[in-house]
């Protein structure tokens, strides 16, 4: 029996990569018969077309982000990545210089189907030699993309060619595994989505799919710091920090899903307001109904993945990692806390020298959504985003789930801010309140104040110290 295992094993490795010599480097003039590099530099999303060829699947929608187009040979996928420095805007008002693929960071999203067999060129012109590393997928050691391990790495202006047949079905990712902390610092990384055969399992009306990355970028300055190790102070989505990333819309009673891959380093507890959702997917696959289980917020650990499912509700729902500090832009990590300090007379000090000097965080940082400051060039505030109601106050890894009773199928478009039904929204209460009777403190209690009516009555603990093992 486990011989004939280990024959089912190698022949599933040695089918994975028949008809091909495994992955090798292209020739000059190879690379003409290539197929063509598709290139998409713009930050919006673009949704996804129907396939024009090949086995039917229902494109995910990649928030600000876009689908890798193929090209058919002979019964093969072909698809063609460029590793290339690109300028990415992060949210209007700010953008970085990034690596990426195909003129965006993250990469365009790899689109397929379970059983076809994929060929994928991948060209690098970084200033320096990289690979490609398939995150989750099952396929032959060769094509695993480790530099030193299991290929040598590609070099500047040289083309490598993958191939493999896709095994199952699942949200999976790629990026680099050679110089990897500088090159995933940079934005090197994608989503790689293997649809099922039938294109009726698994299906829902909206599938939307984005990864978490992050990065440190001095104010003023556009290039990311890559020896960060935990001071990142721009948490993104798909390289978009609040108000730059995308909402999510879709229709009442759709079913929903969102596919979230975490390429940072630290793990996000991502919650979402309104309706609850099962967990359905992880790194490891779809998970069986019989063991999916309820959520309002889920974790998502340092390269997981996990698709989240739900009946959309009318209204305007946040969506964001509930960690405080990754909804925040620009965020320096040295700040004082100036809560109850006083500090008029510093300031008119200081004022003198610096006329446009403004002192905050007295009484909070609300200030800091209402109030425009002044930033470096090439800056987001801290806290951003105007809504129906004025300062959302929020950045970094934020959006809203819109959902509305006449969007179209198909239509992404934003529908605009919800409008609440009569009687269905928080307002000011108006009428007068009385007193809230309080407890006196142990201060009050000392100047004199008097409690009637009230014994209070200590018992000193029995029996010495014996439950520590003294006699």
């Amino acid at each position: 029996m486990e011989e004939q295992k280990m024959s089912d094993r190698r022949q599933f490795f040695k089918s994975a990569g028949a008809g091909f010599l495994g992955m090798a480097a292209v020739s000059k003039a190879g690379t003409a018969l290539l197929p063509e590099a598709a290139v998409h530099t713009h930050a919006a999303t673009l949704p996804a077309k129907p396939p024009a060829n090949g086995r039917p699947f229902q494109p995910v929608l990649t928030l600000n982000g876009w689908s890798l187009p193929w090209r058919m040979k002979n019964g093969v996928k072909e698809f063609h990545l460029l590793a290339e420095p690109v300028l990415r805007e992060i949210a209007p008002g700010m953008q970085a210089n990034l690596w990426g693929y195909n003129g965006s960071s993250p990469g365009p999203t790899i689109e397929a189907v379970e059983g076809d067999r994929i060929r994928i060129f991948v060209t690098n012109h970084l200033p320096e030699p990289t690979t490609i590393h398939w995150h989750g997928l099952l396929l032959p050691s060769g094509m695993d993309g480790v530099a030193g391990l299991t290929q040598a790495p590609i070099a500047v202006g040289q083309t490598y060619v993958y191939e493999f047949v896709l095994q199952r079905p699942g949200t999976f990712m790629y990026h680099p595994h050679a110089d990897e902390m500088v090159q995933m610092a940079m934005g090197m990384m994608g989503l790689f989505i293997v649809h099922p055969k039938d294109a009726n399992q698994y299906k829902v009306d909206r599938d939307f799919a984005f990864l978490l990355n992050a990065y440190d970028i001095e104010p003023g300055t556009a290039t990311p710091r890559v020896s960060t190790m935990l001071d990142f102070n721009l948490w993104t989505w798909n390289s978009r920090a609040f108000p730059g990333i995308d909402p999510l819309v879709a229709r009442t009673g759709d079913k929903v899903r969102i596919r979230i891959g975490n390429l940072t380093m630290t793990n996000h507890p991502i919650h979402m307001h309104g309706p609850h959702f099962e967990v359905t997917g992880t790194d490891g696959g779809w998970i069986p109904e019989s063991a999916r289980w309820p959520e309002v917020t889920t974790d998502i650990a340092v390269g997981q993945m996990r698709a989240i499912e739900f009946t959309a509700l009318a209204g305007d729902w946040a969506i964001h990692c509930h960690k405080a500090h990754h909804t925040m832009n620009a965020m320096g990590h040295g700040l004082p806390t100036m809560i109850g300090v006083d500090q008029q007379e510093v300031a008119e000090r200081i004022a003198n020298l610096i006329p446009d000097y403004m002192a905050m965080g007295s009484n909070g940082m609300h200030d800091m959504a209402e109030m425009p400051m002044p930033l470096p060039a090439n800056t987001l505030p801290m806290m951003a985003g105007q809504g129906p109601f004025g300062a959302i106050g929020m950045g970094g890894m934020f959006s809203v789930v819109k959902v509305r009773d006449n969007i179209a199928a198909g239509d992404y478009r934003d529908p605009g801010w919800y409008r609440h039904p009569k009687g269905s929204a928080a307002k000011a209460y108006t009428a007068p309140l009385a007193p809230a009777p309080r407890a006196l403190s142990s201060a009050r209690k000392k100047a004199g104040s008097k409690t009637e009516g009230q014994t209070v009555q200590v018992r000193k603990p029995q029996g010495g110290h014996a439950h520590h093992g003294h006699e």
